[in-house]
């Protein structure tokens, strides 16, 4: 397997977990179900411990296709 198709799926994944994640906001906003704030809650743990380890191996969130996104902000 090459870096390239490595990379691109490693950005497709990072942008769908984003994306769900903030569709998770939207229906918290609009229901407040323990159960939607339970998948936001989820999604915020995830997003999060995606910027630390790509932090923490140097690549910037470009680099993994991670829009800005501020987990503590945007999705609380």
């Amino acid at each position: 397997m090459n870096d390239t198709v490595v990379t691109n799926y490693l950005r497709d994944l990072v942008g769908l977990i984003v994306e769900k994640a903030k569709e998770a906001k939207e229906e918290r906003d609009s229901s407040n179900t323990d159960y939607d704030i339970g998948r936001l809650m989820a999604y915020h743990e995830v997003v999060s411990l995606i910027q630390q380890q790509a932090e923490v191996f140097g690549l910037s969130n470009d680099e993994i296709g991670m829009p800005q996104i501020n987990p503590e902000v945007d999705l609380l």
